[in-house]
């Protein structure tokens, strides 16, 4: 996402000058933000089992794009990708928002609106914790089509394997047995 503001959406200023002829008043243009923001994000159901559910999987990614595009800072959702037991997202986000304020917010919304549409027979909940990844705008197709091959890639690779190849990808320190739920 780009951000930017054209001389409309400019901050203005009003500075008194004093003077001989008394006070005067000039108006100060601020400078524009420009900025580009992708995160990725990986999160799961509670206790990481299979409830992502090929029935509303589809309505659930849609649901979550409004969540994330929706707001006083909205973001836009470039890809959104899931198996049974996980989510991805790959979202552009505006400079004021803060990941885990977002990822609280699609969580906590999407748990309620599967819920209250009775995908389940038990209540759904996500994980507590999440992944959070930043990708450069030169990686920005490539994180897309990871994402967005979820199903494929995971004929491979376990979630778990995943998991921990981007945590040591993004070379963040972790111990396994603190990492999510996983359940051998």
């Amino acid at each position: 996402m780009l951000v930017a503001g054209d001389a409309s959406h400019r901050k203005r200023i009003i500075e008194n000058e004093l003077s001989a002829e008394g006070t005067k008043c000039k108006e100060v243009i601020m400078g524009s933000t420009f900025s580009s923001i992708l995160l990725h994000y990986v999160f799961a159901p509670k206790g990481r089992e299979n409830k992502l559910q090929e029935s509303f999987r589809e309505e659930l990614h849609k649901y979550i794009t409004g969540i994330a595009q929706a707001g006083a800072y909205p973001c836009r959702m470039l890809a959104t990708g899931s198996a049974t037991d996980h989510m991805h997202l790959l979202v552009s986000t505006h400079p004021m928002v803060a990941p885990a304020k977002l990822i609280q917010l699609i969580k906590t919304n999407s748990s309620r609106w599967i819920n209250e549409r009775g995908f389940l027979r038990n209540r759904f909940e996500w994980q507590e914790g999440y992944g959070v990844f930043s990708h450069s705008i030169s990686q920005k197709s490539v994180a897309a089509r990871y994402v967005l091959t979820q199903r494929e890639h995971h004929r491979k690779k376990t979630f778990k394997e995943e998991y921990f190849e981007l945590l040591r990808k993004h070379g963040i320190e972790f111990k396994e047995e603190y990492v999510l739920d996983f359940y051998d």
